[in-house]
């Protein structure tokens, strides 16, 4: 089998040989270069013709983020992008997604042996992962315009669960509704020191508010969505009259937390078949269990079809388990929201 060729682009020769150590650690990889520059890379790129590039964020010259725009619009790729967990790294990473990057890593640990093999199991995923995605799913089609919905009265809530390649997709999804929705609860697979910002990211591009769940418990209001930290699971639950969302701090499960499963059981439980879920891009099953048992209960569920996934692995397993009652195009996700939200539907 041929192995996966990687490039490697860091400004600092102690993590270009620590990278391109942990990654030939792997029989199915292997560095056929490293970079110290974007201008090196472009170079390098153009004689060995990588399968994934890992680009640093902070270069000199050029930075990543400006030199991964340039690449994706002249000769598109899958890379992985290596960050800092910073406030200004995980803007900039979103920004890296938002361009096309498939995936992002925390700068690897020099000094922890225990993180070090943490930190390498992860970066050997991601870019096997990376490999086979499906580079450019969510920057291919224009985003959608936005829709209007006249009345949901059956309908008390909508949840999203995304992982790889889904900070843009549910980023599409939420710009195409309109503010009249039904609270919107959302767990994607993200670094806790980047979900606020990408909360703020999301309220900035959409009619909905969107926030991040930060206290340990929220009333579910109309119009608002609410974000799970990166670090902790969503729940619902309902008081009386009135839906909550909390977080929980159980164990991680299916490997995540926040989890999309946690999340899709408590709403099966809570709201049942007044509910609507979504699965959208993202690598393994997390979800896929959870949105059958939300369909079960007589909620109306909708995957993200494999061509405009970036990875189609989460909705694949939903599709197989027969969870999803739609399978739909990134750029019809909304509108099929919009049409499970009439009374008819």
């Amino acid at each position: 089998m041929k192995k996966i060729k990687v490039l490697v682009v860091d400004d600092s020769p102690v993590y270009r040989a620590l990278l391109t150590e942990m990654i030939n650690s792997d029989p199915d990889l292997e560095v056929i270069a490293a970079a110290e520059d974007p201008f090196h890379a472009r170079e390098l790129i153009k004689i060995h013709n990588p399968d994934v590039l890992t680009l640093d964020i902070e270069m000199p010259k050029m930075n990543g983020v400006q030199f991964l725009k340039n690449l994706m619009r002249l000769r598109p790729m899958p890379v992985v992008m290596i960050s800092t967990l910073t406030q200004h790294g995980a803007e900039a990473t979103l920004a890296a997604l938002e361009y096309g990057a498939v995936d992002y890593f925390p700068k690897p640990s020099v000094d922890s042996t225990g993180e070090v093999a943490s930190d390498k199991k992860q970066i050997i995923e991601k870019i096997k992962m990376a490999a086979g995605a499906n580079v450019g799913a969510n920057t291919a089609a224009p985003a959608p315009k936005q829709l209007a919905v006249k009345t949901h009265t059956h309908i008390e809530l909508i949840a999203i669960g995304a992982s790889t390649g889904g900070t843009e997709a549910v980023n599409t999804v939420l710009s195409a509704l309109p503010a009249n929705m039904p609270p919107i609860v959302i767990t994607q697979h993200i670094s806790a020191m980047f979900s606020r910002s990408f909360a703020e990211r999301l309220n900035g591009n959409s009619d909905i508010q969107v926030k991040e769940l930060s206290s340990d418990r929220a009333p579910l209001v109309n119009g608002c969505a609410y974000l799970a930290p990166g670090d902790k699971h969503l729940v619902v639950v309902r008081r009386g009259q009135h839906l909550y969302c909390q977080l929980d701090d159980r164990p991680a499960v299916n490997r995540h937390k926040p989890s999309v499963d946690v999340m899709f059981d408590a709403v099966a439980e809570t709201v049942g078949k007044n509910a609507i879920g979504v699965i959208l891009t993202g690598m393994g099953q997390d979800g896929a269990q959870g949105m059958l048992r939300m369909k079960q209960q007589g909620a109306k569920t909708i995957a993200q079809d494999e061509a405009s996934s970036v990875v189609w692995g989460m909705p694949r397993v939903a599709t197989e388990l027969g969870a999803a009652l739609s399978i739909v195009d990134l750029q019809q996700v909304a509108g099929q929201i919009c049409h499970y939200l009439s009374p008819d539907s």
